[in-house]
């Protein structure tokens, strides 16, 4: 069922926790930045083609190769927030996004507009950042 969203339409509070509008919306949000993200990779990947790393100087083939570097950096973080937008598409379609994967309690509209593909309402979000500093420092 294809819903039509009013234009500027914005989930709020008022309305009941992902109703199909909302739902809506943050798909529609979620494709757009996964669109906007291959475009990115994309563009990367033409300029690599056509940039030419045989630079005579040793500096400039240096300042070259780090810039390289640090573009298939981007693009692999860029690769790696296209799969948890997959997911966060795939828990549209099976009708659980916005929920707590572990506590199964809403994340919360504010959270999704800050990080839509967020998995873990904010508690469970501390309670695992408390568990990794506790053992990265052991």
């Amino acid at each position: 069922m294809k819903i039509e969203l009013q234009p500027g339409y914005v989930p709020s509070e008022s309305e009941e926790y992902m109703n199909p509008n909302q739902v809506e919306y943050f798909k529609r949000k979620l494709i757009s930045w996964k669109q906007d993200l291959i475009k990115e990779a994309q563009d990367t990947m033409n300029h690599l083609k056509t940039e030419k790393l045989n630079e005579p100087d040793m500096t400039d083939r240096a300042t070259a190769e780090a810039e390289t570097a640090f573009e298939l950096r981007s693009r692999d973080r860029y690769r790696k927030l296209i799969n948890k937008i997959d997911h966060a598409l795939d828990r549209i379609e099976q009708g659980n996004y916005g929920y707590c994967e572990e506590t199964g309690e809403p994340i919360g509209l504010k959270r999704l507009e800050a990080r839509a593909v967020a998995t873990l309402c904010i508690e469970a979000q501390e309670k695992h950042e408390r568990f990794e500093r506790q053992h990265s420092e052991e």
